[in-house]
């Protein structure tokens, strides 16, 4: 069974729940306490054991490329003022070199049509697909947990769920499960927005990924679904009846930053725990509400 050392990021979207931000700062560049979302993201699937990281990019996303490298003025100038611990913060975040490629999507045809553009890089291995625009806040990382699981399964196609809100089924794609013992269990289907009382499970799809590279094939050849786009759900329920497809409930907290309130609401969920900045957070906020 081979490893998985690559990652596909689709960050070409527009960001439309997050305007009028999204105009000028691309979505996955907004900020959560000190470092872009994307930020966040890598860091989580670099301590997973992801080596190379494939960013499906388009119009207006160039802040991506010119953030994961040296920023010579910057650096030269934290030198001179003798910012050491600054600068060693900095340089300690930069990738290593041909640790990133970067594709263009073109036209926004959808999430499947966004993998499938990273075909050729990821070649014939399993890969992992990682939402940017999701912080998902786990211990071990969320990216880890979905390898672990690919692992123990032997090489099954793994999709992270977790449970949604009550009577809210309705409003995401819900996994249909082959039974229902412990965390991680054989999937039968999918179902993007059941109508009330007609959900398989109350799990729905999160945003990380293990997908055989197979699915490419499947991409090829898909029609069209929801807004006439290439979904990836779509080529997922179709490779489901030749390979394996598991459902991991896994352990953390997501924040959807996508959404507004979903990104205030990890600022101030990461900002609360870290170490050097959470007790002066915790001052700063308590005036809000008392």
């Amino acid at each position: 069974m081979q490893r998985v050392r690559k990652a596909v990021l689709p960050v070409a979207g527009l960001g439309t729940r997050m305007l009028p931000a999204a105009k000028t700062v691309a979505k996955e560049m907004l900020t959560v306490v000190d470092r872009p979302l994307i930020h966040h993201v890598m860091s989580e699937a670099r301590a997973a054991g992801i080596e190379h990281f494939v960013l499906v990019t388009g119009r207006g996303k160039g802040a991506m490329e010119d953030y994961f490298d040296h920023h010579v003025e910057l650096e030269e100038t934290l030198r001179a003022k003798n910012k050491t611990a600054i600068l060693d913060e900095l340089l300690a975040d930069l990738p290593k070199a041909g640790e990133i490629s970067y594709v263009r999507q073109m036209a926004p045809h959808g999430l499947g049509h966004a993998v499938w553009c990273a075909r050729d890089i990821i070649g014939d291995e399993p890969f992992a697909v990682l939402l940017p625009d999701m912080i998902m806040d786990a211990e071990p990382g969320a990216t880890a947990q979905a390898i672990k699981a690919f692992e123990q399964t032997d090489g099954g196609n793994i999709i992270l769920v977790e449970p949604c809100p009550p009577g809210e089924a309705h409003k995401y794609g819900i996994v249909a499960l082959d039974g229902q013992d412990g965390r991680l269990n054989r999937m039968t289907g999918m179902v993007e927005k059941p109508a009330p009382g007609t959900e398989p499970s109350n799990l729905f799809i999160s945003g990380r990924y293990v997908l055989q590279p197979e699915i490419f094939k499947v991409l090829e050849t898909v029609e069209r679904g929801a807004g006439g786009e290439i979904q990836l759900t779509d080529a997922m329920a179709k490779l489901m009846g030749e390979q394996p497809f598991y459902a991991l409930e896994y352990e953390g907290t997501t924040y959807d930053c996508g959404d507004k309130i979903g990104w205030l609401r990890a600022n101030v969920a990461l900002a609360l725990k870290r170490p050097d900045l959470g007790e002066a957070a915790r001052r700063a906020l308590a005036p809000l509400f008392a």
